[in-house]
């Protein structure tokens, strides 16, 4: 029996999720994660009253780093100093989330694989351009594959998501 044949479910209406409210990523080396994140990518690290309280204490021993992307999207880091590499084989998966995507203005996006190409980072593939926009793939220090993606410079107006 499919779900469609069986008695609807208790479900959340559209709209009842406003937004991610963070993504949590384990990491090997805290320091190295922390410049990727912070110099490389450009985010805001937040500390002191900014850290949400519930991480306070860990992020004083050092095993968690926060991060905020200007939409206000959460990037939790956890260190976890024995975290196995991926596979040797960067296509092959070793989580099951696949990618997380930042988005950027069209004309910022060349400057952004400049600066990944300047600082020596892992590119998976890209950059590609497609109906929606144009996207690079490359490695976080742990392995976890990261976009940068832009719209199309004439839909810069109305957002897609790819």
């Amino acid at each position: 029996m499919t779900l469609s044949q069986e008695a609807q479910p208790i479900c959340l209406a559209p709209g009842n999720l406003r937004r991610v409210h963070h993504i949590a990523l384990n990491v090997k080396d805290m320091g190295v994660s922390r410049y990727f994140y912070g110099n490389i990518l450009g985010l805001h690290e937040l500390t002191g009253e900014e850290i949400p309280k519930t991480l306070t204490k860990l992020v004083a021993e050092g095993k968690v780093a926060n991060f905020v992307t200007p939409d206000g999207t959460v990037i939790d880091l956890f260190w976890e100093p024995d975290l196995l590499p991926p596979d040797s084989d960067p296509q092959k998966a070793f989580t099951r989330a696949n990618h997380l995507a930042f988005d950027i203005a069209p004309q910022l996006f060349d400057r952004a694989v400049e600066v990944l190409k300047q600082n020596k980072i892992q590119i998976d593939h890209g950059p590609v351009t497609r109906p929606t926009g144009r996207g690079i793939y490359f490695y976080d220090p742990d392995g976890f594959l990261i976009e940068i993606r832009c719209d199309p410079i004439n839909q810069e107006q109305s957002p897609v998501n790819s």
